[in-house]
């Protein structure tokens, strides 16, 4: 039996062998240059501070944490060792605790390993039983003349869909809706963050992205007449995301709220405000008032980040659902 496993045995020593390196580098690496000698002139420099302190001429020092120090007076010495030895440590623990595991699972069982994965799949699929729908959902053969690059404009729509709201999550947890933080927050982000300017762009561009690929999967549909019997629903969820993907444009322009952002809304509010009969029902809607003012930025980040995914999210749930009941329409 041990030569069976003689391969877990082995894996087993190794890792314990290299997580047992790693902690004496780890632990006593900044250990060996310390001098054990005891340093008299800087005991003598305390002693003199000591008795100035206890004289009342200053007040003693406060303590600070280093961590919070680090953060608060924008000190940034070491702030990437803890987490590479976190990374490092629990990467050699990670894989030490899994091969004692399989190698235990091996030796009780007598019988292959099988993934956590899917085991965590076999006890949801007990309960619930989805295994069955999803499969005969998601096991659909896809012709050869559906692989065509032509055809990939919605998913690379839904792509950039994902990458909006990936970005725009990272993005809200430092912007402030507020007139008098509004392009401060938006600075922090650019010039504080970590990586606050790339993800900023990222979030620019894929958001062109999404409006080029969206009107590209329109005109591809339009073309090849995909939008007739029995797809009429396809093509008014279609229309209904393209709106509402150029309302992401339009509410999202103003959140920035600079010069460009604030004649740019105003110009668009104006082109709302001149459709017949609703014009002056629309404009006051979106500027909530006849101006722009502070509610008017509260409003479009409220359909920015609520109104607007929400509708999104529901009608690609049903324009998904159509697609995979009806399929894809052939070229004519």
């Amino acid at each position: 039996m041990i030569l069976r496993y003689r391969r877990e045995i082995l894996l087993g020593l190794v890792t314990v062998v290299a997580v047992g390196v790693l902690l004496l580098l780890f632990t006593h690496g900044g250990q060996v240059a310390a001098s054990t000698e005891p340093n008299f002139a800087l005991a003598r420099a305390a002693a003199g501070t000591e008795a100035i302190v206890n004289s009342g001429t200053m007040p003693p020092e406060a303590k600070q944490d280093p961590c919070l120090h680090c953060h608060i007076a924008g000190e940034e010495k070491g702030l990437w060792t803890p987490l590479i030895r976190w990374l490092v440590f629990g990467a050699a623990g990670i894989a030490a605790v899994f091969g004692i595991v399989q190698s235990a699972s091996l030796w009780q069982t007598r019988a292959p390993w099988k993934p956590l994965m899917a085991r965590a799949g076999a006890w949801i699929d007990e309960r619930y039983e989805i295994a069955k729908p999803l499969e005969k959902m998601l096991s659909k053969p896809v012709p050869d003349w559906q692989r065509r690059w032509w055809y990939c404009l919605g998913g690379l729509t839904a792509f950039f869909f994902a990458v909006q709201a990936l970005t725009g999550i990272m993005l809200a947890f430092y912007y402030q809706p507020t007139p008098d933080a509004a392009y401060a927050s938006i600075q922090f982000i650019e010039t504080e963050v970590r990586f606050g300017a790339a993800i900023r762009m990222i979030h620019h561009w894929s958001a062109n992205g999404m409006i080029l690929m969206a009107t590209a999967h329109m005109l591809r549909v339009f073309i090849m007449g995909a939008y007739k019997k029995p797809r009429e629903l396809n093509w008014v969820s279609g229309v209904t995301l393209l709106v509402m993907t150029l309302a992401f444009g339009l509410t999202g322009y103003l959140l920035p709220w600079d010069q460009r952002a604030f004649w740019a809304t105003t110009v668009a509010t104006e082109i709302a405000g001149a459709m017949p009969a609703i014009g002056n029902l629309a404009l006051i809607f979106l500027r909530v008032g006849w101006n722009i003012s502070a509610l008017t930025l509260s409003r479009f980040y409220a359909l920015h980040v609520l109104i607007v995914p929400i509708i999104t999210v529901t009608f690609m749930g049903l324009h998904f659902m159509m697609v995979r009941k009806q399929g894809i329409m052939k070229p004519l």
